[in-house]
């Protein structure tokens, strides 16, 4: 799979994720599910027979899921945080750390929008925080709008890995 050039931001680890979940439904999953699906079938009537069932439904579930990762990497365009030539500015793959109001500390990171995960601190390129921090520099203010209202952060450090 080749990235677009000008799709949408994924991190090279983000990219590798995607890559691995698609070799391991085509080379792993897929065919033990074809492998149950031609055993059931061989069993007679496949109307009640609940592996054959089963079995072609799981498949139609992959197949589509396969369809949707071979189109989705083929638009994303990866990006390496660490070649960011501006790294006293957020930009994608950027590590923040903020401090609200009360100088309650976040520490949160850039990343694209289908490697997010914000148990984690990975927040997707187009949600409201990544676009309030695109461009600050440490110091910078910067208010973002969340579902409980409007929310004033500083920019306290700025890592690249």
């Amino acid at each position: 799979m080749t990235a677009n050039a000008s799709g949408p931001p994924i991190t090279p680890a983000g990219m590798a994720a995607l890559q691995a979940r698609y070799h391991h439904l085509l080379s792993k999953e897929r065919p033990e599910i074809v492998e149950i699906v031609s055993w059931a079938a061989g069993n007679g009537d496949r109307s009640e027979n609940g592996d054959y069932l089963y079995g072609r439904k799981r498949m139609r579930e992959i197949d589509r899921e396969l369809s949707h990762l071979a189109r989705r990497m083929k638009k994303l365009r990866v990006v390496n945080p660490a070649e960011q030539p501006d790294k006293a500015r957020v930009f994608f793959g950027a590590t923040v750390e903020l401090a609200d109001e009360d100088d309650a500390r976040k520490t949160v990171t850039l990343v694209g929008d289908d490697e997010q995960d914000a148990s984690e601190g990975r927040i997707g390129w187009n949600s409201p925080m990544a676009k309030a921090l695109r461009g600050a520099s440490v110091g910078d203010l910067r208010i973002v709008r969340l579902p409980s209202g409007l929310k004033e952060w500083e920019v306290m450090a700025i890592e690249y890995a």
